[in-house]
């Protein structure tokens, strides 16, 4: 697991970048200011939004019908939906991620693992992927690989849900204390 994890990492190095969206760049820039963790949620919500938008009615449709069945609690329904939008839409980030999750609470790390590589190759900016990661690294107790992911989450949005004081702890257990 941990050759995968690391390749999949290292492969993530190499990404392209998404097409410009001049909205999302000034949400980034903006987020990157921010000086608090209170001010960061709004523009963090503000591009989770903006990650949701496919461009395609019908995959926006699949993943409106995906969250409706994951809230319901069917996870059959929602993880044959995701496979739609990741195979209808294989460039969708948002799929990918969403794909993910499922995967990880679903208790399939390893897909968990290469869906949301996938999610991050595609969007090299999608934070929230990188940081569900880092924790399932964490999980298989690949702790150096998981602080280069929280690392590059906390690199896009410095406020991210206290990450900062999980890579303070991983750089420690990693690379040891600072004399």
């Amino acid at each position: 697991m941990r050759i995968l994890a690391a390749a999949l990492l290292l492969a993530s190095a190499a990404q392209a970048s998404p097409p410009a969206n001049p909205e999302l760049d000034r949400l980034f820039g903006a987020l990157g200011h921010a000086r608090s963790e209170a001010d960061a949620k709004p523009l963090e919500t503000q591009i989770q939004t903006l990650f949701l938008e496919s461009g395609s009615p019908s995959v926006d449709l699949l993943m409106t019908r995906a969250a409706t069945a994951l809230t319901a609690g069917d996870t059959g329904t929602g993880r044959r939906l995701l496979d739609m939008v990741t195979s209808i839409e294989p460039n969708y980030a948002e799929g990918w991620h969403q794909r993910g999750k499922l995967q990880a609470s679903a208790g399939d790390d390893e897909g968990a693992i290469i869906s949301l590589n996938k999610a991050v190759t595609l969007n090299p900016r999608h934070f929230i992927a990188m940081a569900e990661l880092g924790s399932i690294l964490i999980d298989y107790g690949d702790k150096r690989d998981a602080l280069a992911a929280f690392r590059k989450a906390l690199a896009i949005d410095p406020h991210f849900e206290n990450l900062e004081r999980e890579v303070q702890q991983l750089s420690r257990d990693v690379e040891g204390e600072k004399i």
